[in-house]
């Protein structure tokens, strides 16, 4: 067995090298973990680090654990609410890039006031030599 259930809100890989062999290829084009991690982090799910592990230690054992939210064993209507995170132009608001027009705006005109007194002080500086 490669993965299981815990307690019904994760679901663990005990043996990456061998869910990436046996079970990936049955389910995507690839058998590659790293991707498969890449996949599940794009849809909400996050690695569970317990506190024993202090999060900056690798498990002794090579046991990922994953979670999500809507994912829980017995919940299959919650299944509808993982989503791909998308990330598109036009889920920005336009009041987010007229304040952010504003910005860069505020910011050049500073630049400018800066290059303005750069070059009155190199002017100062050469009349003081």
């Amino acid at each position: 067995l490669v993965f299981f259930w815990q307690s019904g809100n994760s679901f663990h890989v005990f043996d990456q090298g061998q869910f990436a062999k046996e079970v990936l290829p049955k389910y995507f084009k690839h058998n590659n973990m790293a991707s498969f991690v890449r996949q599940l982090n794009m849809y909400g799910f996050r690695k569970v680090v317990h506190i024993e592990q202090g999060g900056l230690v690798k498990p002794e054992k090579d046991d990922t654990e994953f979670q999500h939210p809507y994912f829980i064993r017995g919940q299959e209507h919650l299944l509808e609410n993982i989503k791909r995170k998308v990330t598109s132009v036009s889920s920005i608001k336009n009041e987010d890039i007229k304040v952010r027009q504003d910005n860069v705006t505020k910011l050049l005109t500073d630049i400018q006031v800066m290059k303005g007194k750069q070059e009155s002080m190199d002017s100062k500086l050469i009349a003081m030599k």
